[in-house]
């Protein structure tokens, strides 16, 4: 599974696992009837879901403006080589040695692409 993958079944449950760019997952929190499919105006509230996660950690991380705080707080290898990863999954065209602003980049893009795909991310997010 890709790490954008990951960070999508963490937040809204394995349902996400099909998901692609451009689609809506099922809602979490409460499982679809069998044979169901989830409605295409499903959302998710990400920030209860993530300040969850980060209070199970118990430890300050930053998952609103860090990507690799967002990965912490999900289980996920935060690694660099790891981060190198999903920029290539999404098509970082700069220098992955300059972390710095590839982070910034990431951070970005996944807020965005979880916007796209049914999140409800809270206003002080820049997507």
């Amino acid at each position: 599974m890709s790490i954008f993958g990951k960070i999508m079944s963490a937040i809204f449950g394995t349902s996400a696992d099909a998901a692609t760019p451009g689609t809506t997952p099922a809602a979490g929190g409460s499982a679809p009837a069998a044979g169901s499919t989830a409605a295409p105006t499903a959302t998710i509230d990400v920030a209860p879901i993530l300040d969850k996660a980060v209070a199970a950690k118990g430890e300050k991380l930053e998952w609103k403006t860090s990507i690799v705080d967002l990965l912490k707080a999900l289980d996920i290898d935060s690694s660099l080589t790891a981060r190198k990863e999903l920029a290539k999954e999404f098509g970082y065209t700069g220098d992955t040695s300059d972390s710095a602003t590839m982070n910034i980049w990431l951070h970005k893009q996944v807020m965005t692409k979880l916007a796209a795909n049914g999140g409800k991310l809270p206003a002080d997010i820049k997507h």
